[in-house]
């Protein structure tokens, strides 16, 4: 869309009562125009192909047609992004994680249930992803087929584990993502081994209902594994702990050494849990062993500490707009000085791994060198093949 434009959007409710408080929840935006309202599925399908709006938001649950065939045929005419009301339930964070999977942009929960007269409360995010579908330039990028096929995701987990790093050895990857996140960590995460050697701490902004489903699917489809974040947990390499609870996510280094995990509800930020705080407690416990890596999301959550774990010596990787659904987050880590790596999605577990060997094998030469100190000359020139290692 051109800088400016109004945005027409269709609202799609089988609920009276909804349809008008969605649409009064727009129309307090001066660049969004309600254009029409469907009072079910296939009333939303015949006004999507006859009014052609820049968004549609659509209920899950509607009569004669569902929403999420609604939504794929939508889809399938090419027509225009749509964003899916969800309840704030079991199966609803079940039908939401289909409908991103088949290509929706993203969602918005409805706060107490499918009828709710409290929407208040939605009314920024729900403003705010309208406008970021619509500047979007259409519907979303779909998952590009890699050159050559990928290895088969495992049935199950394989038996093999990272050894026990000691905190000194240890690395830490600190992933940030947000809107467009549930379906792009899927491009991501699943391709990184189960002998990992470092720990992953995940801050995707969800609501809080949602994210045992999100760690669920993650958990079935990912060799490395992934779990809730508590309190107190160990961490470990080949782990990959997401934030929950409307907690923020913070490493924490006991007097033994052991690195533990606190949630705290403080500071309160923009978003809880918020992926710069995260990335600052990684930072302040792995330091140039912290691999930041911000992804699709808007605002600009870890932009600033990309900047900081860039600057301290560690490794960051931004996703590119190529792959990104709002590139937003990645674009204010790359404008910043932040990203030293920009790739899209579906290559960066690739390039994880191969900075994480370049890393222990630096890492390695520099233990054997600092037993001889006749051999300074040899340790400088492998920490910089190392460096460049990862780098490439």
């Amino acid at each position: 869309m051109k800088v400016g434009s109004i945005i027409r959007v269709l609202v799609a409710d089988d609920s009276a009562l909804m349809r008008n408080l969605i649409s009064r929840l727009l129309a307090r935006a001066p660049d969004i125009l309600v254009a029409a309202t469907a009072r079910d599925g296939e009333d939303a399908v015949q006004k999507a192909i006859q009014l052609k709006p820049d968004v549609v938001t659509m209920d899950i649950n509607m009569p004669k047609l569902d929403g999420i065939s609604a939504m794929q045929m939508i889809l399938a005419e090419k027509i225009c992004p749509v964003i899916m009301l969800s309840s704030l339930t079991q199966q609803g964070a079940v039908e939401t994680f289909e409908c991103l999977e088949l290509g929706a942009f993203d969602f918005v929960a409805k706060p107490e249930g499918t009828v709710s007269a409290k929407l208040d409360s939605i009314a920024e995010e729900l403003i705010t992803k309208v406008r970021a579908a619509a500047a979007s330039g259409g519907l979303r990028r779909p998952r590009p087929k890699p050159a050559a096929s990928p290895p088969p995701r495992p049935l199950a987990r394989p038996a093999v584990r990272p050894a026990n790093l000691p905190l000194s050895e240890m690395r830490a990857i600190a992933i940030g993502i947000s809107t467009g996140g549930p379906a792009t960590i899927s491009t991501f995460l699943p391709n990184l081994p189960a002998d990992l050697p470092a720990a992953i701490f995940l801050v995707q902004h969800m609501p809080a209902a949602f994210i045992s489903t999100y760690v669920s699917r993650l958990q079935k489809e990912c060799a490395i594994e992934v779990v809730e974040a508590e309190t107190g947990a160990s961490v470990h390499a080949g782990c990959c702990y997401v934030a929950s609870n409307n907690l923020h996510l913070c490493p924490y280094r006991k007097l033994s050494g052991e690195v533990v995990l606190r949630r705290p509800s403080q500071p309160r930020t923009l978003f809880v849990p918020g992926v710069g705080v995260m990335m600052d407690s990684v930072l302040a416990i792995y330091g140039r062993r912290t691999i930041g890596v911000l992804m699709t999301g808007i605002g600009d959550d870890g932009a600033d500490q990309m900047v900081r774990i860039r600057e301290a010596g560690g490794v960051t990787i931004a996703e590119s707009e190529e792959s990104c659904v709002v590139f937003g987050m990645p674009y204010q880590a790359i404008t910043r000085g932040g990203a030293e790596i920009v790739l899209p999605s579906w290559e960066i577990a690739d390039r994880l791994v191969r900075i994480l060997g370049a890393k222990m094998a630096g890492d390695s030469m520099q233990r054997m060198s600092e037993g001889a100190p006749e051999r300074a000359s040899s340790r400088t020139s492998a920490g910089t093949s190392a460096r460049q290692g990862a780098g490439s």
